[in-house]
């Protein structure tokens, strides 16, 4: 099963079976009684794949900024994102509405692929200075003192 499916597998492949013997999204949701963007999602990877999309890929298979861009191209030329995606072999056509919701959003950049790690030089804190230093001490040592006072308050409501 898919991990974020909110269907059964049972109810996966009966909405294969379905799928199979020639009925669309919304009367496969019908049947099952669960909603039509569940049965949806499936359909589509039933048109791309077939039975196949009853078994869950483990990984996530990566692409080339150069590849997306030509996906990207292809796409605003007018091919269907269907076709598109059973050729460059994408799991969903709908990866190649997120690349286009990417690029609208932070340019054509958005897809280059992103450095793992943290950035050089975020590990060390800049230096204190000397004043931070004794404030920091002080904010301690009143924060402390307020805890005594609390605790010696909580002691003497005990005994009287």
């Amino acid at each position: 099963m898919h991990p974020r499916s909110k269907l059964s597998q049972t109810q996966r492949e009966r909405a294969v079976d379905l799928f199979e013997e020639g009925y669309g999204s919304q009367a496969v949701a019908n049947r099952l009684g669960v909603k039509r963007n569940q049965i949806r999602r499936l359909e589509k990877r039933f048109r791309l794949h077939g039975r196949l999309c009853l078994v869950s890929k483990p990984t996530r298979k990566q692409y080339s900024f150069d590849t997306k861009m030509e996906i990207l191209r292809r796409y605003k030329a007018g091919e269907l994102k269907s076709d598109l995606a059973e050729e460059f072999g994408l799991s969903s056509p709908d990866l190649i509405s997120h690349w286009m919701w990417q690029v609208n959003k932070g340019g054509s950049d958005a897809l280059r692929p992103k450095p793992k790690g943290r950035p050089k030089g975020s590990a060390r804190p800049a230096p204190l200075t000397e004043e931070d230093k004794l404030r920091r001490e002080n904010e301690l040592l009143k924060a402390e003192l307020a805890y005594l006072k609390k605790l010696r308050d909580l002691r003497d409501q005990r005994r009287g």
